[in-house]
């Protein structure tokens, strides 16, 4: 899919979906990724991927829609080439550098003939001091396409320093599938970006996991260390 097919596709979507708003109220990104790893597992074969959002906001409440191409629904013998990320939530201080983030987080693949669907939806909730953050998200569905998986969980920390003008995120997270211990794991990455002026963000990022993670006949370890470069504008 053509990079502005993608983002066409995420304005069009996200204009059902958003109230009547000004133009300041929205912000749209656009980019581009060496690999696309969620949780730490590849989403697109180890291979780049294309993606684009838009996000409005109002006070504390926010609402968004961000769209990736994928390759690992394929691999599995189902029918979905992009992922469609839907959610909403509220932000907000419960005291000086104490805030706190909550929300609903829907994962969807249109026409992915997997069974069970891939399609996922949870609920997240994070407290955030000074530059840390913890965030634990639960399942309210199966998870990505595992049977019996509802009531999953991930939890994770990260934090963000400012180093001499860059950004620097260390993470860790760990996944349990509910009912599927085999397929539980913990990732862990360290991002570092640079906003290098008009909206444009460049970063790269070491990433690894504690597991092998193989789908379908694409015969790569979608779960090992690698390097993920970035590219985005936000306009």
């Amino acid at each position: 899919m053509k990079k502005t097919s993608l983002v066409a596709l995420a304005t069009v979507l996200a204009a059902g979906l958003l109230p009547s708003v000004s133009y300041a109220d929205v912000a749209f990104n656009a980019g581009v990724v060496t690999d696309y790893r969620y949780r730490g597992i590849s989403q697109t074969r180890l291979k780049p991927a294309l993606q684009g959002g838009v996000d409005y906001s109002d006070g504390g409440l926010y609402l968004g829609l961000w769209a990736s191409t994928i390759k690992w629904i394929k691999d599995g013998g189902g029918d979905a080439s992009v992922e469609i990320d839907l959610y909403g939530g509220y932000k907000g201080e419960i005291a000086k550098d104490v805030g706190y983030d909550v929300g609903i987080l829907t994962y969807q693949y249109p026409s992915n003939k997997l069974s069970p669907s891939a399609n996922t939806t949870e609920l997240y909730g994070a407290i955030t001091y000074g530059p840390l953050t913890a965030k634990y998200s639960h399942s309210v569905s199966n998870l990505f396409g595992f049977a019996d998986s509802k009531n999953s969980g991930y939890f994770d920390l990260s934090a963000t320093f400012d180093v001499a003008g860059f950004s620097v995120t260390p993470h860790i997270g760990h996944q349990t599938v509910k009912n599927t211990s085999a397929a539980s794991y913990t990732d862990y990455s360290l991002t570092v970006s640079k906003d290098i002026g008009n909206g444009i963000v460049l970063s790269g990022a070491l990433v690894d996991t504690d597991t092998s993670a193989y789908v379908g006949g694409a015969g790569k370890d979608l779960g090992k260390a690698g390097i993920v470069l970035g590219a985005k504008i936000n306009f």
